[in-house]
């Protein structure tokens, strides 16, 4: 039996009964593996057992129960500050779970406004991420060529992990942190047409083998971007890096054309704020997860919600 379903057994034959009469709502969000439904029989050695949070009117204890997580309540609305300082896998924690009992609608409302990015947010995401990209691309086949192999591989991981990332963008799903990260991406539709690719790339005995694995996973990713309809599509297949033997997305581009769609004003604020490289190219911070890489900061939302600036939020 899951966690859910112990969860849910746990509610429904032993809280409800003494709450019968009593408003509430009561659910399973959060923390914790069974929350995304990944627990298995190795879960149960530590933080685990039957659990419900139950929310009582009178004072708003489901806005405090966000606020506490986020930062900020959903049920006032969700800013684009709010959007750009959340990291996804807190996202994912309280829109997956399971809701036992809401008669008001107030998890329900709190869940609908976090279900997903407003298409300006998106589009920035998508900018930041394919910008990190291509800070890289081209580095699995220098690297390689130069005979320094580990540095090859390594520059191979960190572009696959962040071409995932892109999939759960461009598959509107929250990522979740990173021990989950590969189960999750695996159950996304978009697994099965650059999962294949991504892990060639990560068993690849050569740099050249390397290479082309990635170039695959990103003219796929690059495709499935332009069949969202959030920019003007473009043309998705690998190219040569200036005069150099190696092949490229030149996956800037993505980063040009999306933040050129974006029309928001806070979101213009910070494209201007933060400025272009070459006269063209954003210099996108991106999302705190894009941004930052820290388990101490992403759970912990004072020093989450403290990074505007470094976001280049006004």
């Amino acid at each position: 039996m899951n966690g859910i379903e112990i969860a849910r057994r746990y509610y429904f034959d032993e809280v409800a009964p003494g709450l019968a009469g009593v408003p509430h709502a009561a659910a399973l969000l959060g923390p914790g593996s069974e929350v995304l439904g990944y627990d298995d029989e190795v879960s149960p050695d530590h933080d685990f057992g039957p659990r419900v949070q139950v929310f009582r009117p009178g004072r708003d204890t489901v806005g405090e129960f966000f606020t506490g997580i986020l930062g900020f309540d959903p049920g006032a609305g969700v800013t684009v500050a709010d959007w750009l300082l959340t990291p996804t896998q807190l996202l994912a924690s309280l829109t997956r779970g399971a809701v036992f009992h809401d008669p008001a609608g107030s998890l329900a409302r709190r869940r609908d406004a976090l279900a997903w990015y407003p298409d300006d947010v998106w589009r920035y995401a998508l900018a930041a991420g394919w910008l990190k990209v291509s800070q890289e691309e081209a580095f699995v086949a220098r690297t390689g060529s130069t005979g320094d192999d580990l540095g090859s591989r390594l520059l191979a991981a960190r572009l696959t992990r962040e071409l995932v990332r892109l999939a759960f963008l461009i598959s509107r799903c929250w990522a979740p942190y990173g021990k989950w990260l590969g189960r999750a991406f695996a159950e996304l539709p978009i697994a099965t047409s650059v999962g294949p690719a991504l892990a060639a790339a990560l068993a690849a005995p050569s740099w050249p083998d390397r290479e082309a694995s990635i170039g695959t996973a990103m003219s796929t990713l690059a495709t499935a971007t332009n069949e969202l309809g959030l920019c003007p599509p473009l043309d998705p297949s690998p190219r040569q890096f200036y005069n150099r033997d190696i092949r490229v997305l030149q996956a800037d581009r993505y980063t040009i054309a999306l933040s050129a769609e974006i029309t928001d004003p806070t979101l213009r604020g910070v494209l201007e704020r933060v400025g272009v490289r070459h006269g063209v190219i954003p210099r996108l911070p991106g999302t705190i997860d894009q941004a930052v890489d820290s388990t101490d900061l992403l759970g912990d939302p004072a020093r989450f919600r403290a990074a505007a600036p470094l976001l280049g939020l006004g």
